[in-house]
C-alpha cells in the first residue's frame, strides 16, 4: 500500500476512534448522571424511595433490555446505521428527560436513553473491530475502555456542576446538547460498510424488555417488603425470560445466538462483565449517594472523591497493553475481579464513627483493578465470537454489565433504605457493600472454573 494511502487509512481509523470513544464517554456521563442529582429530580417530583431506585436503574434497564437487540440489528443492517440512530435516539430520550413533568415520565426518559446507548455501545465495538486489527484493535478496544471511565470520572463532576449552577434538568440538556453534536458528526466520519440485510429477530427484543422490566420492578417493590404484587410481578418476568431463551432457540436470526455459550472465552467475558456490573460498578456509583446522605457532603465534593475510582480505572485501562498481552483472558479476568473484590470490601471503611477519608482505599484499588477489567472485556467481547457476530459479542458483554448494574443499583437501594429506616444508614451500606462484594466474588468463581478453552 502506498505510504499516502496508508497515512489516509490510519487518519481514517483514528477518526472512527474518536468518535466511538466519545459516544461511549457519553453513555457512561448518562449513566452517571443521576449519581449526584437523584436527590434533587426526587425531590423535585415529591417522590420517594423507589422513585429514587428507579431513576438510577432507569438507564441500565433500558440499556440491558435493547443491547442484544442492536448488536443484532447491528450484524444484520449495520453498525453504522444503529450507531447513528442510537445518538438520535439518545437525544429525543435527553429532550423527553429534561422536560419531563412527572416521575414516571422522567423514568420513561432515562429507559429510552439506555436504547439509545444500547445502539451506542452494541456497534461501538464492532465499527473498531472493522478499522482496527492485531494489536492495533487492542488498543482500540483499551482506548474504548478508557472512554468508560473517562464518562464515570466526568458524568458525575459535571451533573453536579449544572446541579449547582441551574438545577438538575440543565445537566439532561446538556447531555441532550453533545448527543445532538455527535448525532450530526457521526455520518460524516462513519463509512458504510459492505453488509447483508437479514431480518432482525424483533420477537426475541420484546420477549427480553417484557421480562426484564418487572423483574426489576419486583426487586424494587421489596422496599415495602414482600407480597402478592412482588411475586406476581417476578412471575411475570420469569414467564417472558423462558419464552425468550425459547425463542432464541427456534429463531433462524436470533439477538443472542445459543451456540456462543459454547465457547469458554465467550461465557468467561459476560460472566466477568455480570459481575462487574452488579459489583463494582453499582457500589462505586452509591459511593456519591452515602457521602452525601451520609457525611452531608455536597454534590460537587462527593464527585471529587469518586474521580479517585474513576481516574484510575482510566488510565489503568490505557496502560495496561503489555499486561493483557503477556497473560491469558482468563487469568487477567481473575485478577480484576479479584482487585475489585477487595477495592469493595474495603469500603467497609466508611462508618458513622469515621471520615470519608475512609473510601479512598477502596476507591483506589477498585479503580485500578476496574480499568483492567474493562480493557480485557472489551477486547474479549470482539476475540470471543466470529468477526461477523462482533456486535453480538459487544452486545451480549455490554448487556450482562448493565444487566448487572440495574441489579446492583436495586439490591444496593433495598438494602440502604433497610438502614434508613432502622435509623442507621452505615448499616444499610454495610450490607450493600457485601452483596455487591458477593457479585464479584460469584463472578470470579464462575470465571476461575475449568473448562475447554473454544477460540471463533
Amino acid at each position: 500500500m502506498p505510504i499516502s494511502a496508508a497515512k489516509s487509512s490510519k487518519q481514517r481509523g483514528d477518526a472512527v476512534l474518536i468518535c466511538v470513544a466519545a459516544a461511549t464517554c457519553l453513555a457512561l456521563v448518562i449513566f452517571c448522571a443521576p449519581l449526584t442529582t437523584v436527590t434533587a429530580t426526587v425531590t423535585g417530583f415529591a417522590g420517594g424511595g423507589a422513585l429514587q431506585a428507579w431513576v438510577l436503574s432507569a438507564m441500565p434497564l433500558g440499556a440491558a433490555a435493547g443491547l442484544l437487540a442492536a448488536g443484532a440489528m447491528g450484524d444484520a443492517l449495520g453498525r453504522r446505521e444503529v450507531f447513528i440512530g442510537g445518538l438520535w435516539l439518545t437525544a429525543a430520550a435527553s429532550a423527553l428527560a429534561t422536560l419531563a413533568p412527572t416521575g414516571a415520565v422522567m423514568v420513561a426518559g432515562r429507559i429510552l436513553q439506555g436504547l439509545g446507548c444500547a445502539g451506542i455501545l452494541a456497534c461501538g465495538l464492532g465499527l473498531l473491530a472493522e478499522r482496527h486489527a492485531g494489536p492495533a484493535r487492542a488498543r482500540a478496544a483499551r482506548i474504548w475502555a478508557a472512554s468508560l471511565g473517562a464518562g464515570v470520572a466526568i458524568g458525575p463532576l459535571l451533573c453536579a456542576a449544572l446541579l449547582h449552577l441551574a438545577g438538575w434538568r440543565a445537566a439532561y440538556g446538556v447531555i441532550l446538547i453533545l448527543a445532538l453534536v455527535l448525532a450530526l458528526l457521526a455520518p460524516r466520519v462513519l463509512s458504510a460498510a459492505p453488509k447483508q440485510r437479514q431480518a432482525v429477530d424483533v420477537p426475541g427484543a420484546v420477549l427480553l424488555m417484557l421480562g426484564l422490566v418487572p423483574m426489576l420492578a419486583a426487586l424494587i417493590q421489596l422496599r415495602a417488603g414482600f407480597s402478592m404484587s412482588v411475586l406476581a410481578l417476578a412471575l411475570t418476568g420469569a414467564v417472558f425470560l423462558i419464552c425468550f431463551l425459547v425463542r432464541e432457540h427456534r429463531a433462524p436470526n436470533p439477538i443472542l445466538a445459543p451456540g456462543l455459550f459454547r465457547n469458554r472465552d465467550f461465557v468467561a467475558a459476560t460472566t466477568g462483565a455480570f459481575a462487574s456490573g452488579a459489583g463494582v460498578l453499582a457500589i462505586m456509583g452509591s459511593v456519591p449517594v452515602i457521602l452525601q446522605q451520609g457525611y452531608a457532603m455536597s454534590g460537587i465534593a462527593a464527585s471529587l472523591v469518586l474521580l479517585v475510582w474513576s481516574g484510575p480505572t482510566a488510565a489503568t485501562a490505557l496502560v495496561c497493553g503489555p499486561l493483557t498481552g503477556r497473560f491469558s483472558p482468563r487469568v487477567v479476568l481473575i485478577a480484576a475481579l479479584l482487585g475489585c473484590a477487595l477495592g469493595q470490601m474495603l469500603l467497609l471503611g466508611l462508618r458513622a464513627d469515621a471520615g470519608w477519608h475512609g473510601a479512598l482505599a477502596g476507591l483506589l484499588v477498585a479503580g485500578l483493578s476496574n480499568g483492567v477489567l474493562n480493557a480485557a472485556l472489551g477486547h474479549q467481547a470482539v476475540e470471543s465470537v466470529p468477526a461477523a457476530r462482533a456486535a453480538m459479542g459487544s452486545g451480549a458483554n455490554n448487556t450482562a454489565r448493565y444487566l448487572g448494574s440495574a441489579i446492583g443499583f436495586a439490591v444496593i437501594a433495598l438494602l440502604m433504605a433497610r438502614g434508613v429506616a432502622a435509623g442507621d444508614i452505615f448499616r444499610g451500606w454495610h450490607e450493600a457493600v457485601l452483596a455487591s462484594t458477593a457479585f464479584s466474588l460469584a463472578g470470579l468463581i464462575v470465571v476461575s472454573l475449568p473448562g475447554r478453552r473454544c477460540t471463533s
